[in-house]
């Protein structure tokens, strides 16, 4: 038995879990987020708490049951509290600046990159900051990702964009003999 999957979910006030067929839709008052159950996976709501049970014991349904209760637990999260993923931007001449749906990135090469934020996502800029922000913890992170490999810190000056708590080990620049 998974150990992950066997605890249940509690679901806070101002949130409501619904099994609508074979997708798991949560809402609450920041929007509504939807998931779609696997196969061999049943999701049971009692007393304010989401359990997710297995139909068989097979590798299939065993892999999903921990998984299943994970994303359940995050989409609660990010209806309640949210995510926020920061980056910095480090370089000299390294820019960004939102115009409307769009992040144009200046950062060193020969033409600004022009990134269109998705849908369900925020972006802010503040100085050298950039701050993605949402309810679904996938879209939030893979913005983020997005951004980052435009230009990913490099290891000799360390300019490029990193998240805020990542840390670049530094190398040693050439050495003459």
């Amino acid at each position: 038995m998974s150990r992950i999957g066997k605890q249940p979910v509690a679901v806070p006030t101002g949130v409501t879990v619904e099994i609508k067929g074979s997708e798991v839709v949560v809402k609450g008052s920041k929007g509504s987020l939807t998931q779609q159950i696997p196969l061999g996976i049943e999701i049971k709501v009692e007393d304010g708490k989401v359990i997710v049970l297995r139909k068989s014991d097979t590798r299939q349904a065993r892999a999903f049951h921990g998984l299943m209760r994970a994303l359940i637990a995050n989409m609660v999260k990010g209806l309640t509290e949210g995510y926020k993923k920061v980056l910095e931007i480090s370089g000299v001449g390294y820019r960004a600046s939102l115009q409307g749906k769009t992040l144009n990135l200046l950062l060193g090469f020969s033409h600004p990159i022009n990134y269109p934020v998705p849908n369900g996502a925020e972006v802010k800029v503040e100085k050298n900051m950039v701050i993605v922000s949402g309810i679904d913890k996938h879209l939030v992170g893979q913005t983020a990702a997005t951004i980052r490999a435009f230009c990913p810190p490099e290891p000799y000056q360390g300019k490029g964009i990193k998240y805020q708590d990542e840390h670049v080990r530094r190398k040693a620049g050439k050495t003459v003999k």
